[in-house]
């Protein structure tokens, strides 16, 4: 469904100087800054799809969006969507698109919600009965109704990103952008928007590439991920690789009833490193008389074989595992 070869963007910044008389300098010499934004980006995703597209501020995010829905030109590289290269057709491709900036309203500021709607259809010419059968549909699933007739201007955040994600799905395009729609929403939003856009992709095979700065949205609703640093790519795959790949540790918690007799002295400093054998090791990071907390790469070795031998020390009355947060892992990266 999106074709990405070889995308690359500059953008040309001019120089401000400094100075005395510097306005008047560069009045008749101006120099620029070629800033590298998108560096040989290539990926393909498949109709279907719920892809997350995750950098720090300033990666090169929002500038792929731009260019795979076709409002910038690429300085070279190629963009397709559906076979169809955006800048070439645009308006073929815009009908197949559907477009969100969680900073960005595409709805007028003075109108009714509806109006906006009304307006939206007549530019994508959406025939009048097939208009509201979208709009019920779209109003139940997303609780519109509340909202209605009220101007953009006085709706919540959470409101106004529900109406713009209706807004973006009026047209029943095939593939989704958005690009950080829960930036600042509470958590009640954030799970009515999280589950709008799950049954759009599981019930209604919408493919969806999904910009945002919380990993609890990439891990809640993408099947796969791909990270931007710099301007490249740096990782594509699922989530599971994702961690295998950093190797964060696994923490582990096991907790004994009464004392354990651990093989090593109870007075020495922690972390403390043991072998199951010489190439399968784990560390204790903290002991107390009756628990101790393991940190293993779970690479290297298997959380059974780990549990095996602590059992052997007394025992064991509670265990529990804690996988390193998505956040560490991203980080990581960056």
């Amino acid at each position: 469904m999106i074709e990405v070869c070889g995308l690359h963007k500059q953008f040309k910044t001019p120089v401000v100087k400094e100075g005395r008389f510097a306005g008047l300098r560069t009045l008749f010499t101006r120099e620029y800054r070629m800033k590298e934004a998108v560096k040989d980006i290539s990926f393909t995703i498949s109709q279907g799809d719920f892809v997350g597209y995750i950098g720090p501020n300033g990666a090169g995010k929002s500038t792929t969006i731009k260019m795979l829905t076709g409002i910038l030109h690429p300085s070279s590289g190629e963009v397709k969507i559906g076979g169809i290269n955006p800048h070439h057709n645009r308006r073929h491709v815009a009908k197949r698109l559907g477009v969100v900036f969680g900073q960005r309203s595409q709805l007028w500021w003075d109108l009714p919600v509806k109006d906006s709607y009304d307006i939206l259809a007549h530019m994508y010419k959406v025939a009048s009965s097939e208009k509201e059968k979208r709009l019920d549909e779209l109003g139940e699933l997303l609780d519109l109704k509340e909202f209605w007739l009220t101007p953009v201007r006085k709706l919540s955040l959470g409101q106004r990103m529900r109406a713009d994600i209706a807004a973006s799905m009026l047209h029943d395009p095939d593939v989704l952008f958005l690009d950080e729609p829960t930036i600042g929403l509470d958590v009640t939003a954030k799970r009515s928007i999280r589950g709008f856009l799950k049954k759009l992709n599981s019930e209604y095979g919408k493919t969806i590439l999904l910009t945002t700065h919380d990993m609890d949205d990439i891990e809640q609703l993408c099947q796969r991920v791909m990270v931007i640093n710099h301007g490249k790519l740096s990782y594509e795959g699922t989530i599971g690789n994702l961690r295998d790949k950093i190797g964060l540790p696994t923490r582990i918690h096991v907790t004994f009833h009464g004392t354990y007799q651990m093989p090593i002295p109870k007075d020495l400093s922690l972390p403390v490193e043991l072998g199951l054998d010489a190439e399968h090791t784990f560390q204790i990071v903290e002991a107390s008389s009756h628990e101790i907390h393991i940190e293993a790469n779970r690479q290297q070795v298997k959380a059974m074989d780990i549990l095996r031998m602590v059992s052997g020390w007394g025992e064991v009355a509670d265990i529990h595992m804690e996988e390193p947060d998505f956040e560490d892992i991203i980080h990581r990266i960056y």
